[in-house]
């Protein structure tokens, strides 16, 4: 593709990546090049390709959808793949999530939980305005998920359209308690309307991880001081921490949950913000100034909401959870190459995400580490995408040792030709 092409790249800048890698098509774990050479896709795509590229079932589903129905307006009708998918969410997620919401990205899907969030109290009639965020965040790139995200160089720029929030420190391995302590300092003052937190591994932060004792500590401080309780689960969501949900491990289930990537298994957009009754309940009245006035056009379009119902009956009917064991048990012997290896720091895993920082002094998303080894990887045929000076693997659940033993093997060699 030449540089002059017409296309704004998302996360791209085209003063220093002048030509993108084409591609064709795509199969399991691997992309085909327009040159013929597959590339593995070691991130899942953006972590939303969970069974593998282009699955009989999910394309099957959406082809037989497409000949139905693609599109009618969700305001006021209803479909078959929308009600059949709502129904097995019900099924599938924490208990107590009882209201379906639909959306068409991760970001619109935290933005829907806000104004949820909002909207409750103030239909309750209490001034609970703040938002309590974590240190490192990413919850998108909308203004709503960027004001609840880590301030920085992704959104330094729109600074003047972000709202203030409060936030508490990430709890780093033995301080975990003064981010506990700090979200009850917080929420005591009373003002406090939610807190919105990845569960478990802040992605675009870092691949940052802590623990479900914590993440369950920090939901029961919540729940003592009736704050409502948000997961952002668009990537930890769909296997990526070993269960379904990364909320499972807590054993918690928050007021509001934020699903999307891997809903579809990486083949459409669609996104869901599921509630509890009580947050409906406060929106469900006879005065129309209650509505919940939030929606886009293509809100729960049916061959999305097809390929989803497909990517279920794929759990129902697939060893999926067989698969990710095993890819658990690949990753963490992939990482144990490294434990030695003093290039390497804070090797890390949860689930099926396997994460490590790279001992180099220039840290953060701008460290020119990163695009070093970005295009030491295409190089390899193999994708795999630093957030700064932090490698990451998450692969399509379908991966095979080969495929595993290719990631850490250009890792190894990377650490050779480039540190």
């Amino acid at each position: 593709m030449s540089k002059h092409s017409p296309i704004w790249h998302p996360f791209t800048q085209h003063a220093v990546l002048t030509e993108m890698a084409k591609i064709t098509g795509g199969s399991g774990a691997y992309l085909t090049k327009d040159d013929g050479e597959k590339l593995l896709d070691a991130i899942a795509s953006w972590w939303v390709v969970t069974h593998g590229h282009c699955h009989p079932h999910v394309i099957g589903a959406i082809k037989e959808q497409a000949e139905k129905l693609d599109q009618v307006i969700f305001a006021g009708h209803t479909h078959e793949p929308a009600e059949r998918l709502a129904q097995q969410l019900l099924k599938c997620t924490p208990h107590g999530l009882d209201y379906v919401f639909f959306s068409d990205s991760g970001s619109t899907s935290v933005e829907v939980a806000l104004k949820m969030a909002l909207g409750y109290w103030h239909h309750l009639g209490e001034n609970r305005q703040r938002i309590v965020v974590m240190e490192n965040s990413y919850h998108g790139d909308t203004i709503g998920t960027m004001s609840v995200g880590e301030r920085g160089v992704f959104n330094q720029p729109y600074n003047p359209l972000l709202f203030d929030v409060a936030k508490v420190p990430f709890p780093t391995a033995g301080n975990e308690q003064t981010t506990i302590d700090e979200l009850e300092k917080l929420c005591v003052q009373g003002d406090v309307a939610a807190f919105i937190v990845e569960p478990l591994v802040l992605g675009a932060g870092g691949m940052l991880m802590y623990s479900a004792e914590t993440l369950r500590a920090l939901y029961e401080v919540c729940k003592k001081h009736n704050v409502l309780f948000i997961a952002d689960e668009v990537m930890t969501g769909w296997g990526r921490t070993g269960k379904m949900f990364a909320c499972e491990h807590a054993q918690i289930t928050p007021d509001i949950a934020c699903y999307s990537k891997g809903l579809t298994g990486g083949s459409l957009p669609l996104a869901v913000t599921m509630c509890s009754s009580a947050i409906y309940d406060e929106h469900y009245s006879m005065d129309r100034s209650k509505t919940f006035f939030h929606s886009s056009s293509y809100t729960a379009n049916p061959i999305a909401c097809a390929a989803a119902v497909a990517n279920l009956e794929i759990w129902e009917n697939e060893p999926v959870y067989d698969r990710i064991a095993k890819l658990m048990q690949m990753q963490s012997a992939g990482l144990a190459r490294f434990k030695d290896d003093g290039r390497f720091t804070n090797i890390r895993q949860t689930g099926t995400i396997a994460a490590m920082d790279i001992n180099v002094k220039d840290h953060g998303y701008l460290s020119d580490v990163g695009p070093r080894l970005y295009e030491f990887f295409k190089s390899k045929n193999l994708l795999l995408r630093p957030l700064g000076n932090t490698l990451y693997s998450m692969p399509p659940y379908c991966v095979t040792q080969g495929d595993i033993d290719q990631i850490y093997d250009a890792i190894a060699e990377a650490a050779d030709e480039l540190l």
